[in-house]
């Protein structure tokens, strides 16, 4: 018999990002879908990979879930849909992703044998009937988001001479580079141009 209690905070059931199963009572096999367009979260909570594609501060994201009581706790699948922004490896301009996830997690019940033989960051857990989704939500959409987003995929990115969008330049577009060690003797040759 489990002699401890794990000490989990309480949830603000004002969030939107946190949802009631009172409705499932503890009995496999029933089920609720659950439509829901929540703000994304902001700070350290954003979605995304920051300082490469993130979903805007308070922007759409869009829930159709399952929630589904099972003998362990209740399992919450379907899709998570939004869009990200972010700027192009190659050229800065900017990148906007969309991306429609499928989500699936089992958030235990207390003193369930999931709750007692996982570790707490291994399996969510429910508290006082009610689950947060943020952290579900983010872990499926950072796992398929580009490390190196770019704005279509033949971009050719920036002239390293002087930093200017190689599809804004002239097909013939480049710089001369002269070997340091040959720069003496071109001083002394009179100018060819």
């Amino acid at each position: 018999m489990n002699t401890h209690h794990r000490s989990t905070p309480r949830l603000d059931e004002n969030d939107p990002w946190v949802f009631s199963t009172r409705e499932l009572a503890r009995r496999p096999g029933t089920q609720r879908i659950v439509t829901r367009t929540v703000p994304a979260p902001t700070g350290e909570q954003a979605i995304g990979i920051v300082g490469v594609l993130t979903v805007p501060d308070g922007s759409d994201v869009d829930l159709d879930l399952s929630l589904e009581s099972v003998t362990e706790g209740v399992y919450v699948s379907g899709t998570v849909s939004t869009e990200l922004t972010g700027e192009c490896s190659r050229c800065l301009d900017p990148v906007v992703l969309e991306l429609d996830e499928p989500i699936g997690e089992l958030f235990a019940y207390p003193d369930s044998v999931t709750e007692e033989t996982t570790d707490e960051d291994e399996v969510p857990r429910l508290v006082d009937e009610q689950f947060d989704l943020s952290q579900t939500v983010r872990d499926a959409l950072v796992t398929d988001l580009p490390l190196a987003p770019l704005c279509r995929p033949d971009c050719p990115g920036l002239c390293v001479g002087c930093g200017e969008k190689w599809v804004d330049l002239a097909p013939d577009h480049g710089h001369e580079t002269l070997d340091p060690r040959w720069a003496a003797l071109r001083e002394r040759l009179p100018s060819t141009d």
